[in-house]
């Protein structure tokens, strides 16, 4: 930031001789501002345009990474110091300034981010004529097009026949234009308007617009980063109409589109999502909205090397993010039009082509969850190799070098690619609830021989028979299921669904899930369904156990166990919350349509993971809501967990622990 504020204030004529090479203030700026759009992760969509809800500084701006220098500022050195026995990391650490430093320590650049705000927000406006600004925007279209206006054509209104130019060449550059690299960024974005313009009433050619945006970038690469984000602003106003890549005004991916499709099918085969068509019919040609266009032929138009990497990698990851949340097969057509020119990125383009078709469809992204879940419970398949766990979720990578070419990809590293551009982050908790309570069922129909499973399923009439003949734990005797076998399982199943939304939604989806989703989910009432030979009563508890894992786990995974993770301190809050929940529908208070016996086994299971597993959690809740708990367990006749509750609930419960055992002995004496 320092850099970028000192050198970006110093007009192009302050330069530096380093091994026989001349460097410009302009060279030092453009190579300081990519670092810098890099560390804030500029490829990212801005957040006002994501749906998502997440918590703050998951994007990152440049207030946020002033924040964390802020933060780490007073500890910093004692940290370097613990983790590194490096005494010239240590000097250097010791130089740095001691004092925070805000946006406010660097005026020039936080003009340019507000400015860079606003043309997000909304459409371009402001540019008065007669201004330096204005004399900037035509000196810089005047350089961009100069080979246009020297022929006669009137490019756009606001350049002035005074600034044109008879001269030829990229290298005379106009007394105007020998500025700081801030006064020529705070143009930039009006220029690439009225380009934009002249391009969409055909004053301009596509050609034409996208060798003088090159013109720009060459003379001024730091502007490089207005003309992404410009550009990418005026495609989500859809306000221009599409380009037509007819291999004539803009390149043609009809080389490369067959083969991309067939590509996306094969690394989507295991997953059962249907994709879309790329063929448009006829002689159509593929389009693409107009500023997307525009932002592929550019990068189309860089040669790759070494001094022209970092810039390309900059621009390049946020055409990418754009594409991908465009309409269908804006991306396919991106990768197709790439892969002509760099042969070795085919493998990530058609990747990441494949990622498109879950960020249209709700539907595609359940299908992969469903998955997931089959994958790594192995249920459904009769292959040896798929027998499920960790390995069948993430597989083993993907890609042409292996042998036989591109193979279908893992489920699980699909989601772990697809799961940020989710559009409604919300809904995806309770998909992944109702999905663990049908892979429950499967789980204990599974765990049923096949002789015993057609026995029961022979006629109603026996099923309901062997049903009322129960053994010492409340299971059928001819089922043979081994409970444990089957926990196993659940346990399993509900750790990949903490796991998933954990990494969709982080600490919003885990307040969702325990503040709305669950307690919706125990307050309606489900249809039952097919039996399959299986005990409802077994089916109903081993989906409680599930529930109560998958709670504990989002939890654990969202706080951590105890006060050292930042987001511990909404623990208090959420926790306390949905144990008021608890104690209130144990009171009779709240009425529940969901199994009995799924709700005991939730309670239960929950409150027996938490007094075992992270009893810490349970100071931090109401003492008033714990002991209606604990009361609400002594009638389900779960006395014992009710006094383990009590115990691990501090000093202040042991009144309450104490009535509840005198109460009991006096119940066993009479």
């Amino acid at each position: 930031m320092p850099i970028c504020e000192a050198f970006g204030s110093c007009p192009p004529n302050v330069s530096w001789t380093l091994m026989s090479e001349e460097i410009t203030s302009h060279a030092v700026f453009s190579n300081a501002f990519t670092l810098l759009l890099t560390l804030w992760r500029f490829d990212q969509p801005p957040l006002e345009h994501v749906t998502r809800d997440v918590p703050v500084g998951s994007h990152l701006t440049p207030e946020y990474l002033l924040l964390v220098r802020n933060s780490q500022l007073a500890f910093s050195e004692d940290l370097l110091i613990d983790q590194s026995k490096s005494k010239q990391l240590s000097r250097v650490v010791s130089q740095l300034p001691r004092e925070p430093i805000f946006m406010d320590s660097f005026p020039k650049l936080k003009c340019w981010y507000r400015q860079h705000q606003a043309c997000i927000a909304s459409p371009l406006s402001g540019l008065v004529p007669g201004t330096p600004v204005h004399q900037i925007v035509e000196a810089l279209l005047d350089f961009m097009f100069r080979k246009i206006n020297s022929a006669g054509q009137s490019l756009i209104p606001p350049i002035s026949s005074g600034s044109n130019s008879s001269g030829s060449g990229n290298e005379e550059i106009s007394p105007h234009l020998k500025l700081p690299a801030w006064d020529i960024l705070e143009a930039v974005p009006f220029v690439l308007n009225a380009a934009l313009t002249a391009c969409a009433h055909g004053t301009l050619s596509p050609r034409e617009l996208a060798t003088g945006l090159k013109h720009l970038a060459d003379f001024l690469p730091a502007s490089l980063a207005t003309i992404t984000s410009y550009f990418s602003a005026e495609v989500t106003r859809g306000i221009w109409k599409p380009a037509s890549m007819n291999g004539t005004d803009w390149p043609s991916p009809a080389a490369n589109l067959a083969a991309v499709e067939q590509q996306v099918k094969k690394i989507l085969a295991d997953t059962g999502v249907d994709v879309p068509s790329l063929s448009v019919g006829g002689s159509s040609p593929a389009i693409l909205p107009l500023p997307l266009a525009v932002l592929v032929s550019l990068t189309i138009t860089y040669k790759l090397d070494r001094d022209t990497d970092r810039f390309l990698n900059l621009m390049g990851a946020a055409v990418s993010n754009l594409a991908t949340s465009c309409p269908w097969p804006c991306m396919p057509v991106m990768a197709a039009l790439w892969a002509q020119k760099v042969r070795r990125w085919s493998d990530f383009l058609v990747f990441s082509a494949s990622r498109t078709v879950f960020h249209h469809s709700s539907d595609a992204v359940v299908q992969l969850l469903r998955v997931c879940f089959t994958a790594t419970l192995g249920i459904g398949t009769s292959s040896i190799e798929s027998n499920g766990g960790v390995g069948s979720l993430l597989g083993h990578g993907f890609g042409s070098h292996f042998s036989g070419g591109i193979s279908a990809v893992a489920p699980g590293i699909l989601y772990l690619r697809v799961h940020r551009a989710v559009r409604n982050v919300m809904f995806m908790s309770e998909e992944i609830v109702s999905l663990l309570m049908h892979f429950v069922r499967d789980i204990a129909d599974s765990g049923v021989p096949a002789k015993d499973l057609e026995k029961l399923k022979k006629t109603r009439g026996e099923i309901r028979s062997l049903s009322s003949q129960k053994t010492d734990s409340g299971f059928p005797a001819s089922c043979h299921v081994s409970l444990a076998a089957a926990m196993v399982r659940v346990k399993l199943a509900a750790s990949l669904g903490a796991s998933l939304i954990w990494i969709t939604g982080g600490l919003s989806l885990v307040q969702s899930l325990l503040k709305e989703t669950l307690p919706s989910w125990f307050i309606s009432a489900h249809r039952s369904e097919p039996n399959g030979g299986v005990s409802e009563g077994m089916v109903a508890r081993l989906r409680g156990y599930a529930l109560a894992y998958l709670a504990v786990l989002c939890g654990t995974f969202c706080w951590g166990v105890d006060s050292s993770s930042p987001t511990s301190k909404w623990r208090p809050s959420m926790l306390g919350a949905h144990l008021e929940f608890l104690a209130s529908a144990l009171d009779g208070k709240i009425s529940l349509g969901c199994n009995k016996a799924t709700w005991r086994a939730y309670v239960s299971g929950f409150i027996s993971l938490i007094v075992g597993c992270t009893p810490s959690w349970l100071l931090e809740v109401d003492l008033q809501v714990l002991k209606r708990l604990s009361k609400g367990l002594k009638r389900c006749d779960e006395e014992v967990l009710a006094l383990a509750l009590l115990e691990a609930s501090g000093v202040g419960a042991m009144g309450t622990a104490a009535e509840m055992i005198i109460e009991g002995s006096l119940n066993f004496a009479r």
